[in-house]
């Protein structure tokens, strides 16, 4: 067997963890947790550092029948160690004694229940996911590592999307050093943080308490998509029908992690919908009573999105790469715009236009980009009362649904 234990947020090892390392023959750890333990003589020695060699060590301890025992931090079977030596040498091989998680303790020190949190590491990975999720979610635990801490989070969230406080988690479980401190991202961005940050939580204050939950985590998604037009407040009937926007969800695919971007939003039913199903969402509006639409609609809707009062695609220039985009407007300039969108999407470009002469330019925009095409003519026909308790069909107008897609290769899953 193999003895993971997790040392918690700075608590002694317990009697049974004690135990456990006074009969090891190898013990690999972390420097500090090496330092703080009491190791058996004799028994070897392992810093942890690249992975592999030490799984390599632990390998051939067992085949030699030698005790092996690993300190982690906090819980190891969350983001930790426990996946790696389960995938090497099995789960049954694994006696794991887990610690207070920092996630867990952060959340203890501010008094918030987190089980309606969601937690995204940016340990080694992109800073990307992470920010994401911040905009998206009103309570976020962000695991950090070095190019992805407090300073990185904070210059990227000051500005777009709703208010949200972070609390940075320093040493945590250290009677000395533990510091928990509520800043505003500009001020987190402003400072050098050190390498002693635990976790950092991003919160919207105005949201962080959730009702009672009976499944933890994130929220499950919307029951519904595709809402009827009289869910949204429009101008004029001008906003995209929901079969329409059914279908452009389904090439847009929005999930938690992404960002979108709806340019032309108008009304930003589309935006507003991404958002529901748990992606990042920025919404691009040329008219100002179109951007005081898209705030109201995200208000009733109780979502975040973030409005540029702008022509796109000059509007797009200052803003983050997005995973899909959905150009909903435009008008001689929308070869051009979808060019500029095509270039910087990660994954898909989804383009609703009603004139026809429009589309080969468009299908021309994307394919030169390096996009497969493909598009559909959306025709459809409502049931609509007669009097007399009739129905009749009520034809909406057609509208053309073209789609572009990265090739696979270059296409990213979030979450990762």
């Amino acid at each position: 067997m193999i003895t993971i234990v997790g040392t918690g947020t700075g608590a002694p090892l317990s009697a049974d963890a004690a135990r456990a390392l006074a009969g090891a023959g190898l013990v690999v750890g972390g420097r500090r947790h090496l330092a703080a333990a009491a190791l058996p003589d004799g028994a070897e020695r392992i810093v942890l550092g690249p992975l592999a060699p030490a799984l390599d060590a632990i390998g051939a301890a067992l085949e030699k029948r030698r005790r092996v025992v690993v300190l982690a931090s906090g819980d190891p079977g969350f983001f930790g160690i426990v996946r790696a030596l389960a995938e090497r040498f099995g789960a049954e091989r694994l006696d794991v004694r887990p610690g207070v998680s920092s996630v867990a303790t952060a959340f203890a020190r501010v008094g918030l229940p987190w089980d309606d949190a969601v937690v995204v590491s940016a340990h080694g990975r992109e800073l990307r996911t992470a920010l994401n999720v911040c905009r998206s979610r009103p309570k976020v635990a962000v695991l950090t590592g070095p190019g992805a801490g407090p300073a990185e989070l904070g210059a990227a969230l000051a500005h777009g999307f709703g208010a949200r406080v972070l609390v940075v988690a320093s040493a945590l479980g250290d009677p000395e050093h533990e510091r928990v401190e509520r800043v505003t991202p500009s001020e987190a961005a402003a400072r050098d943080w050190g390498t002693a940050v635990s976790v950092v939580l991003c919160l919207d204050p105005s949201r962080a308490l959730a009702p009672v939950r009976t499944v933890a985590g994130p929220p499950a998604g919307p029951a519904r998509w595709a809402l009827e037009e009289g869910d949204f407040a429009h101008r004029d009937s001008m906003i995209t029908k929901f079969e329409v926007r059914a279908l452009a969800l389904a090439r847009l695919g929005p999930r938690l992690g992404d960002l979108v971007w709806d340019v032309g939003a108008g009304s930003g039913s589309v935006a507003v919908e991404c958002a529901r199903l748990g992606a990042a969402v920025t919404a691009v509006e040329k008219t100002l009573d179109g951007v005081e639409r898209i705030h109201a609609n995200a208000r009733a809707h109780g979502v975040d999105v973030h409005v540029v009062h702008g022509a796109a695609p000059a509007a797009l220039t200052a803003l983050p790469d997005p995973d899909a985009v959905f150009i909903g407007g435009g008008g001689r300039e929308l070869p051009a715009l979808v060019t500029a969108c095509a270039r910087r999407a990660r994954r898909t470009v989804v383009v609703a236009m009603a004139a026809l002469d429009r589309v080969p330019a468009v299908r021309e925009a994307l394919t030169g980009a390096g996009f497969g095409c493909d598009g559909v003519l959306l025709q459809s026909s409502r049931l609509a009362p007669l009097p007399g308790d009739v129905t009749r069909l009520a034809a909406t107008n057609p509208v053309f649904l073209l789609w572009g897609a990265r090739p696979p290769a270059r296409t990213e899953g979030a979450l990762q």
